[in-house]
């Protein structure tokens, strides 16, 4: 770790101790907009990292963008950040000089995506897309959708859509957003390869996932040793019970492992050969999500479901987070198509990056 990255994630955790609080996050699963936090972010330029300054980013690279989003994960902070950053990359990869404005961005594989019709004063844009993140605070919107030219990206004015309230498990916002016939003057739009884009947002969403998973493993795993700690059964504290050490042995074990994935998933991504990586990320973090929420909440009973304590934040992010951008399934069925498509001797290759080299017989 690079010693501005050691400053990056110090200045990070203390804006989320002070800015995304339990009450901050409790106000914002009550439909509160988290503004003060946000604000922060954006003026320490935490917004646009790994953006070129020419582009109007704070530089940096993804290590470090990624370092931020795992606090986010860890503190369940309640702002649009990683769909933020996936916007401003994809902006800047297309040329376009970033903002600080709110962001979202959305992967619909909807069978109707967003038509555009070009109008002399600016684009009729018709359609609706659901479980949008975070669109009733958002001020732009990052979408594919179709136009008599064929695909395209667009990013648009939020202001011109009709929005309808919706929120995941976790009780953040995960809204409907409807165009119906709106004329657009404002929007912009960038012709691109369908496919391509879908498997860059698609995967770039499943790592964003991936990271914040690990950042809410991280916090859900500290709460809990440390209640066991300090919570007494009997004369002494639960943590002596063998029972309760073993639940944490394999909280410990999953959260580990957790972390691993998703830095390796991070390290591959920065060569921009990540793709294998990132799916077996978001296979593994999936899945540690499944051991440890139980575990957590077995440890701590009662009292981890409560307002008054912050360990549902967590858990329910894990729950919510695990099906967004792809469950196990999802990803193991691509996985699957991928190894279908292997030559002889070249599984091996796959799984440890060692290429086989065939023998050659001397006669």
């Amino acid at each position: 770790m690079s010693e501005m990255q050691e400053m990056i994630i110090d200045s990070t955790i203390k804006i989320m101790e002070k800015f995304s609080t339990k009450e901050v996050v409790n106000e914002a699963e009550q439909g509160q907009w988290a503004a003060e936090l946000w604000n922060v972010l954006v003026e320490y330029g935490m917004t646009s990292v790994a953006i070129p300054e020419e582009l109007g980013g704070s530089d940096g690279d993804y290590a470090d963008a990624f370092s931020i989003l795992r606090l986010a994960g860890k503190y369940s902070a309640p702002v649009p950040l990683a769909e933020t950053f996936l916007a401003n990359w994809l902006l800047s990869e297309l040329g376009e000089y970033v903002t600080t404005e709110i962001m979202t961005i959305s992967y619909s594989n909807n069978s109707n995506p967003l038509q555009f019709v070009k109008e002399d004063s600016g684009w009729i844009v018709m359609g609706k897309v659901k479980n949008v993140p975070w669109a009733r605070f958002a001020e732009k919107l990052l979408i594919q959708g179709e136009a008599e030219e064929g695909s395209i990206l667009a990013l648009i004015n939020l202001k011109h859509a009709n929005i309808v309230k919706g929120h995941n498990l976790a009780g953040e916002a995960r809204d409907e957003v409807v165009f119906n016939q709106v004329l657009m003057d404002d929007c912009k739009i960038f012709s691109v390869n369908s496919n391509q884009m879908a498997d860059k947002i698609y995967y770039g969403g499943a790592l964003t996932r991936a990271i914040m998973m690990a950042g809410a493993l991280e916090n859900i795993f500290e709460l809990t040793v440390n209640y066991a700690s300090e919570r007494s059964q009997f004369g002494r504290p639960i943590n002596r019970f063998q029972a309760v050490q073993h639940h944490l042995a394999l909280l410990a074990g999953e959260t580990a492992a957790a972390n691993m994935a998703a830095n390796c998933a991070v390290a591959a991504f920065q060569k921009a050969s990540g793709n294998k990586e990132i799916a077996l990320a978001k296979i593994r973090v999936n899945e540690a999500a499944g051991k440890a929420s139980p575990i957590a909440h077995q440890v701590l009973a009662a009292i981890g479901f409560t307002y008054e304590h912050t360990l549902h934040h967590s858990t329910r992010r894990l729950w919510a987070w695990r099906d967004e951008f792809g469950t196990e399934t999802d990803w193991e069925k691509i996985i699957a198509k991928d190894l279908l498509k292997l030559q002889q001797n070249q599984l091996w290759s796959l799984v440890t990056e060692v290429i086989n080299e065939e023998k050659v017989e001397i006669k």
